[in-house]
């Protein structure tokens, strides 16, 4: 979020500019709060939720003020580059990582989303920040008690839950920023899960987004070179609709429509909870309960009968099909948003082994690519599977990485330095997932933030959305064992193809000679990809054979 380097002209000035920004958001946030106590409908509701806004405002101003004076004087002496300069950088990055955290936790709310966010930019972000976010992040989110969900309840459907429903749980199954998750049964006798939106969000969020904005923009002033606040605008845009569960609730039976239209070969094995729509509001959303493994419960997904490699192959194809042919994506698949169960008409194999079925949760983030860029987003796919220098380059440029930082857009987006990206051997974009593999990265990350700042300064949002949405993939292949494997890039390159095919055929779809270059170019892909697979079996069958032996 903030520069590693600090730029002469940040001096003594900054932290009397925070203290007169604290003043000033803090009377800004009081003057809106009295007039929104007089414009609501419920005053005593609007009185509390106005006392809390000004006292965030305060808090936003002393933490930046307070991150910008450390890494001004942090440095102070320091020559840049030296081994001092790199421990005081990492210790500096820590600490205000650290300030960051417990200002979202102290906050609540789109502080706890925006957290989230930080927490899955690996490598576009400073280290300190995504190690930080994530290890806390999805773990400490707020608890509504009984009585607030109770509230919710009666504002919405009228009733206490323990009205609505013949049996449900006080006690939620799961928190996260936006709402919790309790378990219920219906008094038909079936087992439901039921989304409750913790309360006061809707009406806070609008000012966190204000204040978010403040702070972000404060430390960009600070150090004009890095720039996040495309972040705050991603939040902006996203968070009413991710607060309105009946937005949700569309994008789910979107998704599962699109797989039966588009991708039927899988559609089966996609699957989302049902929906009771007549139980459900834009702040309570119940669902169909699931009995499921979550996603990199491992464990759990061989006791079911099916094997953590096949989740990892299904994962990534249902993920390949939504970004590159259905253009409509699911953007926050981290592992507490997917499950996995054996498919229901799969029967066990002659090698104990049933099919697996990928079950999407949280539907509220979703992005659509328009074909343009969806088309574009495919054939760099495509280059980078293969190797491609040319459609590397043109369609980084295409989607607006420019001439000069088409190198840096492939690196970020397979976590490899641009000499393996262009190696022509066919495990070049394979991460094993060493510790020397994170330092290479680490490394490449700390030399090139102001460039990487100014990449995702150009980018369109919905691609800054897919960097994010691979970061989440990446996580979860690599719990499941996978890492970045080779099998994943082959799924990757062959769907990426198909689209990159399919969007050709659409634009000259009655000339014979075309049709004929398009399949011609069909079979060539076939049989890349099947000269791929055989030397994926012959890497395999390597690593099997004892030291020494030749292969």
């Amino acid at each position: 979020m903030v520069a590693p380097t600090l730029p002469e002209k940040c001096g003594r000035g900054m932290w009397r500019a925070g203290a007169k920004w604290a003043v000033g958001a803090t009377l800004l946030g009081a003057g809106g709060g009295a007039a929104a106590i007089a414009s609501s409908d419920d005053p005593s509701t609007s009185l509390k939720i106005c006392t809390i806004v000004p006292l965030r405002l305060f808090r936003d101003a002393v933490t930046a003020a307070v991150i910008a004076f450390d890494y001004k004087y942090s440095f102070w002496g320091v020559e840049e580059g030296s081994a001092e300069w790199l421990k005081v950088r990492h210790e500096v990055h820590n600490r205000c990582a650290h300030r960051i955290q417990e200002l979202c936790f102290r906050n609540g709310g789109i502080y706890i989303k925006l957290g989230q966010h930080i927490g899955q930019l690996e490598y576009v972000v400073p280290q300190e920040y995504v190690q930080t976010m994530r290890a806390s992040m999805l773990k400490r989110c707020p608890i509504s008690s009984y009585d607030q969900v109770r509230s919710v309840f009666m504002k919405e459907l009228g009733h206490p839950p323990e009205n609505v429903f013949a049996e449900f749980d006080p006690v939620p199954l799961a928190s996260a920023s936006l709402a919790q998750v309790h378990a219920a049964k219906t008094h038909d006798g079936r087992k439901v899960a039921v989304k409750v939106q913790h309360i006061h969000l809707t009406d806070t969020a609008v000012a966190d987004i204000v204040t978010v904005d403040f702070l972000v923009n404060f430390l960009h002033r600070c150090f004009p070179a890095f720039d996040y606040r495309w972040l705050v605008d991603e939040v902006r845009e996203s968070a009413p609709k991710e607060l309105d569960f009946l937005f949700e609730a569309r994008n789910s039976e979107k998704c599962l429509d699109n797989f039966r239209r588009l991708s039927p070969h899988i559609a089966d094995s996609i699957y989302a909870p049902k929906i009771y729509w007549n139980l459900s509001t834009p702040r309570l959303l119940t669902m169909e309960f699931m009995d499921a493994a979550e996603i990199t419960d491992v464990t759990g997904i061989q006791r079911m009968g099916i094997q953590p490699a096949d989740v990892s192959k299904l994962v990534s194809e249902a993920f390949a099909e939504m970004i590159f042919k259905h253009g409509f994506v699911h953007c926050d698949p981290h592992a507490a948003n997917m499950m996995a169960r054996p498919l229901p008409s799969s029967k066990w194999n002659i090698f104990r082994r049933k099919k697996p079925q990928l079950i999407l949760l949280d539907h509220g983030l979703y992005k659509e690519l328009d074909f343009l860029t969806r088309t574009s987003y495919a054939a760099l796919w495509k280059g980078l599977v293969f190797a491609d220098v040319n459609a590397i380059k043109e369609n980084s440029v295409k989607l607006g990485a420019g001439e000069d930082l088409y190198a840096l857009f492939a690196g970020i987006l397979t976590m490899r330095p641009w000499k393996r990206v262009i190696d022509p051997s066919v495990d070049h974009l394979v991460l094993e997932g060493s510790e020397g593999d994170r330092s290479e990265l680490q490394m490449y990350a700390s030399q090139y933030l102001p460039q990487i700042s100014e990449l995702l300064r150009r980018l369109p949002r919905v691609i800054l959305l897919m960097l994010k949405t691979n970061d989440c993939l990446r996580a979860v292949n690599h719990a499941l064992g996978q890492g970045s494997s080779l099998e994943t890039f082959l799924i990757i390159g062959r769907i990426s193809s198909e689209a990159v095919l399919e969007s050709k055929k659409m634009l000259n779809k009655r000339s014979f000679l075309w049709g004929l270059s398009i399949w011609f170019e069909k079979i060539l892909l076939e049989a890349r990809l099947f000269g791929m697979k055989v030397a994926l079996r012959l890497l395999q069958f390597r690593k099997y054979l004892p030291k020494g032996m030749p292969a």
